[in-house]
């Protein structure tokens, strides 16, 4: 509430956010009309103790007072601001384990942009900043709506073995905003610490209050981070007009999708905490590698890394800047650095980059081919894994695809799907998958360098070898697919395109815009409408051989200045000016 600061006692909550040059905190979710509180009013101190601090209504003292005033004991006029099973149920005497037992009240989500948003954020004109921190509103306001709805379980039965959907989806969140990073010369870092409070009402017809289940909002987090990234670049995209695209911040490991154009000097100016954390990392993981024989895999890197950034972690700074101060040394450290050309230009080189990826790539997503992709990612990185895993990846390739244009609702769930029912097998007893080679790389063909990049140069990082399957497999599926086409044997592929494009030209002179999605039937009746020309065309054909035999088996008087006869190659229709265009990638 205060910048991960202290106060002195007694100071009030309003000064102290003005000394630590936070804004205050605001309420959000679908679950405020429960509490009485509404979606935007700011965070009081005495509220966040009661609900976040004591698991209790954010207006319990009215409460409880007007129940001492009814009658009620002090009790049970407490217990009636009770949100679910009270704190003091864990501060049981009969054992010192349960004696130190601790509550668990609530969940900090970081909701954080890319580097180039920081950038755009701190260094542009004021109207910029201004729709950046809209952008980030809006997208946190989606996902925790997706995490409420989709997500939060409430546990019940013994050791909360059973588990159901919260009422609404409605989580009860609140939102403070920070402006900077702990490097020990202030950077910036727009984000947002979303406390989720652990009481959610049950979906029952009382409306009694529980406990969310910490595990499978665990489990989601990744997939709640692509989710969040993926909304807030169509929001980036569709306000300010800019694009995105992918930059390797280490060799062999994932990309990031930053905002195109954005001078990469500058990524290295804003991310100076994360360069004293990789020099801290280099340490630890060569002793790592000392101590085990080995390169740390996907989880020892992490725990590494968490480990180097604690090592590096400086303390908050303690003076009191505002955030147009904070703004204005920011730009002063970056023209000093770079120079004044390289600041001012930001937007016009932002734009520009723009229509170069527009211009370039195309935002058409095969729904098999990237249920192809996902599942050769997911199982290279992780061997047996669950749904989650492949609706992160699958929301990290439409960020990929699309750079930055709007996707169609459901269609990450769509990817998901077919590749749980085409590409993955059950696996142990648990809810885990595996990629099915069998339905991935048929037993009848004979290329066994599909499988090669699944299996081989383990001294490659993860990521690399999941890169290399992944590519190996569609371009299996494109051999396949040319390998129908020149069979006559055509089989529809679904495909998705965002809304929003512009149509095409022979679209625009009938009149109508580009189809959001291309789906069996109407691929039904393109390929119909195709063979019905080439009957057509091959009748015709045939008409013109008879013509032309007629004439010449008929007497002719001597020729005089006869017209050439134009003949065409065995098998090769004659093709009109035109042709028959689609939006199947």
């Amino acid at each position: 509430m205060v910048g991960d600061g202290h106060r002195p006692a007694g100071e009030a909550l309003r000064d102290a956010q003005d000394e630590a040059g936070v804004p205050p905190g605001v309420w959000r979710g679908r679950g405020l009309d429960a509490v009485g509180l509404t979606a935007g009013d700011v965070v009081g101190e005495r509220q966040a103790e009661l609900l976040l601090g004591e698991g209790r209504h954010p207006d319990a003292d009215r409460i409880e007072r007007e129940r001492l005033e009814a009658g009620d004991d002090p009790a049970k006029a407490r217990r009636a601001t009770v949100l679910g099973r009270p704190i003091e149920h864990n501060r049981s005497p009969k054992t010192d384990k349960a004696k130190e037992r601790k509550p668990w009240l609530g969940m900090d989500l970081t909701f954080r942009p890319p580097p180039t948003a920081h950038i755009a954020w701190a260094l542009m004109d004021d109207e910029t900043r201004r729709v950046l921190e809209l952008c980030q509103d809006i997208s946190v306001d989606k996902t925790l709506a997706w995490v409420g709805e989709s997500v939060a379980q409430i546990r019940s039965g013994s050791g909360g073995k059973r588990r159901r959907q919260i009422r609404d989806g409605g989580l009860i969140v609140a939102v403070f905003r920070h402006y900077e990073s702990r490097a020990t010369e202030s950077r910036p870092l727009l984000h947002d610490h979303a406390v989720v409070s652990i009481r959610a009402r049950r979906p029952d017809e009382a409306g009694t209050w529980g406990n969310l289940s910490a595990d499978t909002l665990l489990a989601h987090i990744v997939a709640a981070d692509t989710l969040y990234l993926l909304f807030f670049m169509e929001e980036v995209s569709a306000r300010l007009g800019w694009a995105w695209e992918p930059r390797e911040v280490t060799p062999g490991h994932r990309p990031v999708m930053e905002i195109a154009g954005i001078d990469e000097r500058l990524i290295g100016w804003q991310s100076t905490r994360r360069q004293q954390i990789e020099d801290a990392l280099s340490v630890l993981v060569a002793d790592y590698e000392e101590d085990h024989g080995h390169a740390p895999g996907e989880r020892a890197g992490y725990a590494l890394a968490c480990k180097a950034a604690d090592r590096t972690r400086p303390p908050k700074r303690k003076e009191l800047r505002s955030l147009s101060e904070l703004r204005e040394g920011w730009r002063e450290s970056a023209i000093v650095a770079f120079g004044a050309d390289v600041v001012s230009r930001l937007a016009e080189r932002a734009s520009a980059a723009a229509a170069a990826v527009w211009a370039r790539v195309r935002p058409v997503v095969d729904i098999v081919l990237a249920a192809v992709d996902v599942v050769a990612v997911v199982y290279v990185m992780r061997g047996a894994f669950k749904r989650h895993h492949l609706l992160a990846e699958a929301r990290r390739y439409l960020s990929y695809v699309l750079r930055g244009r709007p996707h169609q609702a459901g269609l990450d769930e769509r990817i998901v799907q077919t590749a749980l029912d085409d590409y993955t097998r059950p696996v142990g007893q648990g809810r885990s998958v595996t990629a099915d080679l069998s339905a991935l790389y048929p037993r009848d063909t004979d290329d066994q360098a599909v499988l090669r990049p699944l299996t081989r140069k383990r001294s490659a990082p993860p990521y690399e070898r999941a890169r290399l399957a992944a590519g190996a497999l569609t371009a299996r599926v494109h051999a396949t697919r040319r390998s129908e086409r020149l069979n006559s044997r055509t089989r529809p592929h679904p495909v998705a395109v965002p809304g929003g494009l512009r149509p095409s030209r022979t679209d625009r002179k009938a009149g109508r815009g580009r189809e959001q999605g291309t789906d069996v039937a109407a691929l039904e009746q393109t390929r119909a409408t195709i063979e019905a020309a080439a009957t057509m065309a091959a009748k015709l054909q045939d008409g013109v051989r008879e013509r032309a035999a007629a004439r010449v088996a008929a007497p002719r008087p001597a020729p005089a200045a006869s017209p050439p006869q134009h003949t065409h190659q065995p098998g090769v229709q004659p093709t009109s000016g035109r042709t028959l265009t689609g939006g199947v990638a």
